[in-house]
């Protein structure tokens, strides 16, 4: 089985993503680093930080969707990409002059949570732009390995460059990764369709009401979403699923560096080491697809991803509790990493190409605010049962997660357009 060629634009796109992404995971805990060791702040700001940025990002992103659809994706993502490096980079320079707040730090993780959500939409769109229905899940594959290679490795090189060079340091790689990202997309030569062509009618009058997001443009990815049964379910399974297993990372660093007492080498090889489980499970996920086909893979990776997490519940100090959370993350990413590549491949296989924007910023939107509503509402259970209390019921939680999944499908988008069959090979 050869490996499928892409073109010139995809690997561009796709070297854009892996710069940027590397950059993000080498700056992995940066911002929590900084407010602990630099500003001296409490848990409470640390986690309020996290959530805040997420949620008033999420907020700002909301009307990017119908202006992303009305603009070319290239000149979005290297718009959004010079935004986050700018902002980035902002940090260590406050640093270096000693003016660096808590403040500062909470709008930067705002810019660069909206910037990330505009970004994401706009890579959506212009990969389905550029790619033929069957290479879908050969893209979106490569987009997972990447990912998971990068968490992999990134927060161990991260932490040994701090320890070497200080706490700014991974602040800086990860803008880097930004600017590299915007250069890589800028040689890009296939801008994708026009604009104009997709951009949905507008109040007739003119002026400036005309030239603003309405209140039924800020709502069409909502609307379409939910009309799609579908999709309706991807949804709510993803953003779920998605929630519950972010609002426990808090938690587990909690139970395993302070009440189990873990060294930080044993909590980085716990769940750094797992990661490979996400390359595997991406690179079998157009193989599984083509053997079983697309739908039956989805749903049973689905279920699959939601048994593992209640089994961190069973952790313990020493060898055998490391042991415990590497296997269980293990199958948990391998299971994501064939998961994921083929919901990206339905849903953008299922929205029509001028509707994208508004379907991932929505989706996104959503995503974000339930991280953040979720942290929150397991940080104060935790406060009340204890961590690891709180994790249980979040793996609990998790294992009813499977019935929001489309057990059949109905085999066309609410517009009535027939989706793509199953990927039948990969050559």
């Amino acid at each position: 089985m050869g490996r499928q060629r892409l073109g010139r634009s995809f690997g561009w796109l796709w070297s854009a993503y892996a710069a940027s992404t590397v950059g993000t995971w080498l700056g992995f805990g940066a911002f929590p680093l900084l407010a602990i060791q630099v500003l001296d702040v409490g848990p409470a700001a640390v986690s309020a930080l996290a959530a805040a940025g997420l949620a008033v990002g999420a907020l700002l992103a909301l009307p990017l969707g119908p202006w992303v659809d009305r603009r070319r994706g290239p000149a979005v993502m290297i718009a959004t990409n010079a935004i986050r490096c700018a902002a980035l980079l902002s940090v260590p320079i406050a640093f270096w002059l000693g003016l660096l707040s808590y403040l500062h730090l909470l709008i930067v993780s705002v810019v660069g949570a909206a910037a990330s959500i505009a970004f994401t939409a706009a890579s959506g769109a212009y990969l389905k732009s550029i790619m033929r229905p069957d290479q879908l899940l050969v893209a979106n594959g490569r987009f997972e390995s990447t990912l998971w290679t990068a968490t992999a490795v990134g927060p161990t090189l991260g932490g040994a460059a701090i320890t070497l060079l200080g706490p700014v340091v991974t602040v800086v790689a990860n803008a880097v990764g930004f600017l590299l990202s915007a250069l890589g997309i800028g040689m890009i030569r296939d801008s994708g369709p026009r604009p104009a062509a997709n951009r949905p009618p507008r109040p007739a009058g003119g002026g400036a009401a005309a030239g603003r997001p309405r209140r039924d443009d800020l709502l069409a990815g909502w609307r379409f979403i939910l009309a799609d049964r579908e999709l309706r379910r991807l949804f709510l399974n993803t953003v779920t699923v998605n929630a519950l297993i972010m609002a426990t990372e808090p938690l587990l660093a909690v139970l395993l560096l302070g009440d189990l007492g873990w060294a930080a080498w044993q909590y980085g090889l716990a769940f750094g080491l797992p990661c490979v489980g996400g390359f595997v499970g991406a690179q079998l996920a157009p193989r599984l697809a083509a053997r079983h086909g697309r739908r039956r893979v989805l749903l049973v990776s689905g279920v699959l991803r939601a048994l593992w997490p209640v089994g961190l519940v069973l952790v313990v100090p020493g060898t055998a509790g490391v042991v415990l959370v590497i296997a269980v993350e293990l199958v948990l990413i391998t299971c994501m990493g064939v998961f994921n590549p083929l919901f990206a491949t339905e849903r953008l296989q299922r929205v029509p190409a001028d509707r994208i924007a508004r379907v991932l910023v929505a989706w996104r939107v959503t995503g974000a605010g339930t991280i953040a509503l979720l942290t929150a509402l397991w940080g104060v259970l935790a406060a009340a049962t204890g961590a690891r209390a709180a994790i249980g019921l979040a793996g609990a939680a998790l294992l009813a997660t499977p019935l929001l999944l489309p057990h059949r499908g109905s085999g066309k988008s609410p517009r009535g357009e027939p989706v793509p069959p199953p990927l039948a090979a990969v050559r």
